[in-house]
Parts: structure tokens; C-alpha cells; sequence
């Protein structure tokens, strides 16, 4: 048996790395199937997918149908309303990078659902390799594995397998990470536009690529900064910058509405609010939050700011004192601190934050540096639970919008 385990070992380790990940990916997506079936078994009448759904209701299922929406008629010219007269949840909220290239992989096959989860499932694959490639130098080849074991199996890991953008704007993601910490600006410059019409999320990126631009120019002595290299950052914040506010542009041209895009945003957030929402204003969202959580647990909710302003501070803490998090490299911890800011900004925590913090992924390394088994099979286990968790609730139990992955 020890023998046996022995050439097992060898045999992976020679390997090829893009079948090792492949191995993994496709056990993963197995994993993730069975649990849907499981989910599908589970549904009942009173599910919005009914009594025993199809895998295929799952894959076009929530904003899926957006996505489709937007591939088959496009975006609407004036803006729908409710019946008290405010913007109503619209198409406008959903970029068109991913609606429209399911569509076209789709085709061959007669079904933009079938194109929507190809398009999902083949770029977090190749998601995967690109997180690799991102590690791999900063934190060894095991560990590096191993976040590629947790981000493939992760709770929300079904999204590899719906019509959801998020994984191809993880790819894109990944490669334009890779690409500014080889100091590969150029091909910024055909990243930075897809992802900005992808899924939003772009300005972080700008906020992270100015960021990454006074890091480089503070240890310019111990790392020669060109300044062929200053242009390249100076030139790419301003295209993230105007790239993450083009589509508000364009839906405000389109509609004639110049809020367009940041009202049919509140449409959402509406459904959390007694009283609604007069307009959009930065940080907000997780102020009222707090105090809605915290009165919906039966708790003070004066505390919910008070939590928020521990949680912003831990997690601060965690980016710039944490070993395991510090291993990652300044570049990843930039990303992240950049991204938790966006989020701090922009969003309203409910249903679709565990979805909403993906593009966290490289973070997954922190938790794959410590090099005991039992804690590596540890976090596996809680992924593969809270993935069980999250299908179950999401789609066995679905039925209302704070449900809605």
C-alpha cells in the first residue's frame, strides 16, 4: 500500500500542471453537480424553480435570466417604472461582455444557456491556471495547489457552473493581476476594457493600479522605476477610471436619463429598505445595512454600525500584520484592501455578498500556507460545506429576493 501510495505521488507530481489542475477542477465540478442534483431532489412547489428542476433551470436561473434577457433584446431605451413611479430592476444593471459571448458559443449549440454554461465553466478552468501562475512564485508549488483545491471547491464554487459572469471576470481578473505584477502593462490595455464590460468592479482595479503606481515609485531606488513604466500605470488608471464610469455614460445616453444606471442599481436594494431610497451616496449601504441585519437578529441596531467599524478594522489589521496574508506579496494585499474599499463603497450586504467577494480568490493562498494536513483537509471540508449550504438554501429553498445568489 505504501508503495502503491509512492507511485501514485510520483505520477502526479510528473504530471503535466494543466492536467494536475484539470484533475482537480473537473473532480470539483463533480462535487458541485452532485450537490446540485442533491438540491433539485430536495426543491418543492414552494421553490422558485419548482417541484424536482433540471440542472438546466439551475444554470439560467436568477440573474442568469438578465443575462439572457440582455443577449436577446438588448437594453431597454426608457427606463420601466413601478407603480409609485421609481426605476424598476432593468437589464441596465448587467454588463454585456458575458450575455453576449454566451450567446455566440451558444449558437452553435441552439441554446444560450448551453453557451452560458460552457462560457463558465471553461473559463474557471482556465481561472484556475491563472491563479496558479499568481501564487505559485510567492507562496511554493503545494500551497499554491492547495488554493487552487479551495477556489475550485469554494462555497460559492457553483458559479463555474451557471450563467453568471463572475468567472470569466475572474480570469480576466487574474491575468491583469499577473500581468501588473510581471510589469506586463501592455496587455492592460486589452484587459482593463473587457473586464470593465464584463461585471462591475473596474474602478478597484483603478484604485488598486494607482496604489500599485506609489508602492513602485516608493522603492524606486531598490527597484528602478522606467519611466516608459510611469506612463504605462498613469495611462492605465485613467482607462480603468474611464472605463468604470463609461457604461453610467452610455445608459444615461441611451435612456436620456443621466442617473440611469445608479437608479436602476438602487431598484435593488429597495426590496431591503422600509421607505426605499432617495439616491445613491458612497458608504452608505453598509451603514444601513448593519442596522437592518442587526434589528432582523433581534439586536440593537446602533450596534450594526459599531460591528461594521470592528469588521473594517480587523480586516485592515488582517492586510497589513497577518503572516499568512503577508506571504501573498504587497501587490495581492493592495488588490484586496482595493476591492474591500469598492465594496465599502458601493454595495448593500445581503444574499449576493459571498458571490460579490470572489474576486477576492487570491486570498485563498493565506489560508493554503499552513502546511498541516489536517488544517489544509480542514478548510476544504468547511468549502465543501458551505457550498452544500449555499446550492441548498439557494436554490433547494430559493423562493425570495434576499435568496438570490
Amino acid at each position: 500500500m505504501a508503495q502503491f501510495a509512492l507511485t501514485a505521488t510520483r505520477r502526479w507530481a510528473a504530471a503535466p500542471l494543466a492536467l494536475r489542475i484539470a484533475l482537480i477542477y473537473l473532480a470539483a465540478r463533480a462535487v458541485t453537480t452532485a450537490m446540485m442534483i442533491a438540491a433539485a431532489t430536495l426543491s418543492t412547489s414552494l421553490s422558485r424553480f419548482g417541484a424536482e428542476p433540471g440542472l438546466a433551470d439551475f444554470i439560467v436561473g436568477w440573474d442568469a435570466q438578465w443575462y439572457w434577457l440582455v443577449a436577446e433584446e438588448g437594453y431597454p431605451s426608457s427606463l420601466p417604472l413601478t407603480e409609485s413611479g421609481e426605476v424598476a430592476e432593468n437589464a441596465w444593471a448587467f454588463m454585456p461582455v458575458f450575455a453576449f459571448a454566451a450567446k455566440t458559443v451558444g449558437f452553435v449549440f441552439g441554446s444560450w444557456g448551453m453557451g452560458a454554461f460552457l462560457l463558465s465553466f471553461v473559463a474557471g478552468y482556465f481561472a484556475c491556471l491563472a491563479l496558479h501562475r499568481l501564487l505559485r512564485e510567492r507562496i511554493g508549488a503545494r500551497a499554491t495547489m492547495w488554493s487552487v483545491v479551495f477556489f475550485a471547491s469554494g462555497p460559492v464554487a457553483a458559479m463555474f457552473q451557471v450563467g453568471y459572469a463572475e468567472t470569466l471576470f475572474l480570469l480576466l481578473l487574474f491575468l491583469a493581476l499577473d500581468a501588473t505584477v510581471r510589469r506586463n502593462y501592455v496587455w492592460l490595455y486589452l484587459l482593463i476594457p473587457v473586464m470593465a464590460f464584463t461585471r462591475p468592479g473596474i474602478l478597484a482595479f483603478a484604485l488598486y493600479l494607482g496604489l500599485h503606481g506609489i508602492l513602485r515609485w516608493w522603492h524606486r531606488r531598490d527597484d528602478p522605476l522606467a519611466l516608459r513604466e510611469i506612463v504605462h500605470i498613469v495611462a492605465l488608471g485613467a482607462l480603468a477610471t474611464i472605463a468604470g464610469f463609461s457604461w453610467q455614460v452610455i445608459a444615461g445616453i441611451v435612456t436620456g436619463d443621466p442617473g440611469a444606471y445608479l437608479a436602476t442599481e438602487l431598484a435593488w436594494r429597495r426590496n431591503w429598505l422600509v421607505g426605499g431610497v432617495e439616491g445613491f451616496v458612497p458608504f452608505e449601504g453598509w451603514i444601513q445595512a448593519s442596522q437592518f441585519w442587526f434589528a432582523q437578529w433581534g439586536l440593537p441596531g446602533a450596534w450594526g454600525p459599531v460591528a461594521l467599524a470592528l469588521l473594517v478594522v480587523a480586516a485592515g489589521a488582517a492586510l497589513l500584520y497577518l503572516p499568512q496574508v503577508r506571504a501573498l506579496g504587497p501587490d495581492l494585499r493592495l488588490w484586496s484592501a482595493s476591492y474591500l474599499l469598492y465594496l465599502l463603497a458601493v454595495f448593500f450586504p445581503q444574499s449576493s455578498t459571498f458571490r460579490l467577494l470572489l474576486p477576492l480568490s487570491p486570498a485563498w493562498g493565506a489560508l493554503a500556507v499552513l502546511r498541516s494536513r489536517v488544517w489544509r483537509l480542514g478548510v476544504l471540508a468547511v468549502c465543501l460545506l458551505g457550498q452544500w449550504l449555499w446550492i441548498y438554501h439557494i436554490y433547494a429553498l430559493g423562493n425570495t429576493f434576499w435568496q438570490v445568489p
